[in-house]
């Protein structure tokens, strides 16, 4: 299938005995290191990047065969020589990494060591990125790096003068604009560290707390089980920050009780994908994208987690309305009594998870950098945890912890580095401002049409990549056109960020889908498109903060609660155009003129509100009317 040729991955290795433990062993001394360089010393940032990238790219090596079909878990030769030009590129780069610094790029002409070393370490990243991500973008990679080098025989606008190998190289590896740059930087220093805060909790029995709670308050009502799945994944999200992650984790459990109700599988799947796609925008832990953004655009990271609340808090209100509907239209009911938890019950070691959260959200609103919060986060987790009986973390989980931080950031730092390749590339050319230029003469300078055409890109731009590539490419080439017609650099950032996250659950090619999948066991393609519609409410929030900033809580406190008022009755709206049900099904003619409303209430204008008001009336006459028919009907009959 050729949706499995372009984004499958290698095939993950657990190489049994000695050598096994020995990895293990070399990822956990990974992870105490970048804690020891990122918290404890100053160190040279690109430095630490190259060490950090090397060690990675080892592990990649030796953990990741080059395809599906390998039957192996010890890794063959070839592995041995790359995970080799891995340790001894890195061991070059830091032993002359004085030298490196110094050099003026583009002025000091590189050695033939400095070109080779820095080719292979092009060329590594690329197997390293076909083998943790898939294909799709290592193609897309490769294609800019033939732009780079070819485009000079393109002629008219996209043509671009001749870049020598040695100038390609220079600037990619050598410099702090690509492969070493802010994606690689974020994901060795913030993202690592959230990672291991979320890893910490999860051991910690994360998932069960929050599916208690959900219990709790919703299982008694209709459709009960699905509810509980966005509840507690939302909730989970908040810590993990990664929609597939959210999926393994908490879909392990809602996703069969889901079944057992009487929901498909794929439903349940789709249920459980559109549930753990919004935790990447759920503050207080956003995923590595909203470090991507703070670095980036230098807005602080608490400023983009406060500014993401809102519109989290509507796409899940979007998610939680559509699967009520749909409940109700499948006929769902509730939980079993017997399976619904006292609050005594649903609270019991919620200490475990409110302290770390608590100490996250007081960090952040004190001013301390990501990288201190991640800290104090995940030592209050091992703090409570330590005297707690159940889920005690001891140095044997500890040490379990760690290892598993760095396995879980393979995939994101290979993303990272192969975004930078793109970015260093993009500078060189100068695509970006023709990209830019092209989408304004597309879009004539109208701002919605815009603003469709970068929903448009990030979400394709998501088919072959994943959510922190998504984000830096439609950033680099779209961020200056929604700049440029007027939104603020928030606003641009975020509405690609929220775009970034969705991309994850739309198909064909949805990473979360194919997560929940392997669970149900049903199609990821008919998951990822349950998803998809599950998530259409949500999907209209981004234009409504594009045209209202108050969403993102900016502006006066009357403005502010208009827009969220507003915005909340529109979501509910467009959920219930989108399921066709309310006390009944809907009529094609109500489901269009309910759905017009709630983009109307979602639109900042008294004009169209009003507007949306009456369409609201004359969507919901017809059942008005039909339940008026069937009193009296009754009454006649008495």
């Amino acid at each position: 299938m050729l949706v499995d040729v372009l984004f499958g991955t290698g095939k993950a290795r657990h190489p049994p005995g000695a050598l096994g433990a020995l990895i293990k062993c070399f990822a956990a001394l990974l992870a105490l290191w970048v804690i020891y360089s990122v918290v404890l010393v100053v160190t040279d940032i690109f430095g630490m990047t190259v060490i950090f990238l090397s060690a990675i790219l080892v592990l990649v090596f030796l953990t990741i065969a080059a395809s599906t079909k390998s039957n192996s878990d010890y890794p063959p030769w070839y592995d041995w020589i790359l995970a080799g030009f891995a340790a001894l590129s890195g061991g070059y780069f830091w032993f002359n990494l004085g030298a490196i610094t110094n050099r003026i790029t583009l002025f000091d002409p590189l050695s033939p060591a400095e070109f080779w070393f820095g080719v292979a370490i092009v060329g590594l990243t690329l197997e390293a990125t076909r083998r943790s991500v898939g294909l799709g973008l290592t193609l897309v990679v490769l294609t800019f790096m033939a732009y780079n080098l070819f485009g000079h025989l393109i002629g008219g606008a996209l043509g671009h003068g001749v870049i020598p190998p040695e100038h390609f190289i220079d600037t990619t590896v050598y410099t702090t604009d690509a492969i070493y740059g802010v994606p690689l930087r974020v994901a060795a220093t913030y993202a690592f560290l959230f990672v291991l805060f979320g890893t910490m909790l999860s051991r910690a029995g994360g998932a069960d707390f929050f599916y208690r709670m959900g219990a709790l308050l919703t299982g008694r009502t209709a459709g009960g089980t699905a509810k509980i799945a966005v509840i507690s994944s939302g909730a989970y999200g908040m810590i993990s920050g990664s929609p597939v992650s959210d999926v393994v984790t908490t879909g392990s459990v809602t996703i069969p009780t889901m079944e057992r109700a009487g929901y498909h599988k794929e439903t349940a799947g789709g249920i459980e994908v559109a549930a753990s796609t919004g935790g990447s925008i759920m503050p207080p832990v956003m995923g590595s994208v909203a470090f991507i953004m703070a670095e980036y655009t230098g807005i602080p990271y608490y400023e983009i987690a406060l500014s993401a609340l809102i519109p989290a808090l509507l796409y899940y209100l979007g998610v939680f309305v559509q699967v009520h509907y749909l409940s109700k239209r499948l006929g769902m009911r509730g939980l079993p009594a017997s399976e619904i938890p006292s609050f005594r019950e649903a609270i019991q070691g919620g200490e475990l998870f409110l302290i770390p959260l608590g100490a996250i959200i007081v960090g952040l609103a004190l001013g301390y950098s990501a990288t201190f919060v991640a800290v104090f986060g995940t030592i209050a987790v091992f703090l409570v945890a330590l005297f707690r009986k159940i889920t005690r973390i001891g140095l044997i989980e500890l040490y379990d912890v760690l290892a598993e931080t760095t396995f879980k950031i393979i995939g994101v730092t290979a993303a990272c580095a192969a975004a930078g390749l793109v970015i260093g590339g993009l500078s060189m050319t100068g695509l970006a401002a023709k990209f830019s230029s092209l989408i304004l003469a597309v879009s004539g300078d109208w701002l919605f049409v815009s603003l469709l055409i970068a929903a448009a890109i990030t979400i394709l731009l998501g088919m072959g990549m994943p959510t922190p590539s998504v984000y830096i490419l439609a950033t680099v080439l779209v961020g200056p056109v929604l700049q440029k017609l007027g939104l603020s650099v928030l606003v641009a950032n975020m509405f690609l960020l929220y775009f970034s996250v969705l991309s994850a659950s739309t198909p064909p090619v949805a990473v979360a889908a194919y997560a929940a999948a392997a669970i149900a066991g049903g199609n990821p393609i008919r998951i990822g498109a349950i998803a998809t519609k599950l998530s259409i409410a949500a999907m209209i929030v981004p234009f409504s903060f594009a045209y209202s900033p108050e969403l993102l809580l900016v502006g006066s406190t009357i403005d502010v609660s208009i827009a969220i008022v507003t915005a909340i009755i529109g979501v509910y709206l467009v959920a219930v155009a989108a399921e066709g049900y309310f006390q009944a099904p809907l009529s094609a003619w109500s489901r269009v003129a309910i759905g017009t409303a709630g983009l109307c209430f979602v639109a900042p204008s008294i004009t169209l509100s009003a507007l949306g008001a009456l369409l609201l009336v004359l969507g919901f006459l017809p059942s008005i009317r039909g339940k008026l028919f069937a009193a009296r009907n009754v009454k006649g009959h008495g």
